[in-house]
């Protein structure tokens, strides 16, 4: 039986509050996202992840190829059973407005992300900042790649949203 109500996420005004003080802009540029087999890169992570509650959906990308990579890598190394779905990484031109960036340390650990835990794979609060970023209208935020130095664009859908898949490459396993 398919369960379709939604978790409902209340954010306290404290963090609100840090939230809402930092600035925002438009990001532009190209990322790069890894999908397997013919998943679209423009399908939204609904399940939750580091950076989205389950009700949050969310689209991760990196800046690099190599970091886009090295977070699937990771993941894969999790798995009891390698896949054998062809592995794709696909280049895509975006532009998402109201883009806080949280790259810098001293910004994520006033919102209580410590460093010491954030390469854990539930690191405590990441879910709660980005529910709450998207939950003030914000379209993505730039944060630290865990598994390697780069930086991550996750995007949080909205009507102002430019998401246009250029091309992809297939990667050998």
């Amino acid at each position: 039986m398919e369960h379709t109500s939604k978790q409902r996420v209340i954010y306290s005004n404290t963090l609100l509050d840090a939230v809402s003080t930092l600035a925002a802009a438009t990001w532009e540029g190209v990322v790069f996202r890894h999908t397997f087999a013919s998943i679209p890169p423009e399908r939204e992570n609904q399940l939750g992840a580091r950076w989205n509650p389950a009700e949050v959906p969310a689209i991760y990308c990196s800046l690099e190829r190599e970091t886009a990579i090295a977070e699937v890598n990771f993941h894969i190394s999790l798995q009891p059973f390698r896949p054998t779905a062809e592995r794709r990484v696909h280049r895509i031109e975006v532009r998402v407005p109201a883009v806080v960036d949280l790259t810098n340390w001293e910004n994520l650990e006033r919102l209580g992300i410590s460093r010491p835990s954030f390469a854990d794979i539930e690191p405590p609060r990441c879910k709660e900042v980005g529910g709450a970023i998207a939950f003030l209208g914000h379209g993505g935020i730039l944060v630290p790649s865990a598994r390697r130095d780069g930086v991550n664009l996750v995007i949080y859908p909205n009507a102002d949203l430019l998401f246009r898949p250029i091309d992809f490459a297939v990667l050998p396993y």
